[in-house]
């Protein structure tokens, strides 16, 4: 991993963009620690927490446009 803050990006209609960080599951087992994953944000991937682009067969929209909250 680099020196970087970790990001999420949220993808316009998609998914969310993770990179920089490790995914640990609730039972602390290390689920990936790819530099990069998407996750789902729409609830129909077949795959979650991965996104596996459902989003596109459901139609989830959501521009991924929020306020900011700092």
């Amino acid at each position: 991993m680099s020196d970087e803050k970790p990001t999420i990006t949220v993808k316009p209609n998609g998914s969310f963009r993770v990179a920089g960080a490790t995914l640990i599951g609730a039972d602390g087992e290390v689920i990936t620690d790819k530099e990069s994953f998407s996750l789902c944000r729409c609830g129909a991937s077949k795959d979650k927490p991965f996104c596996d682009g459902s989003h596109r067969e459901v139609g989830f929209e959501d521009p991924g446009t929020h306020p900011n909250v700092s």
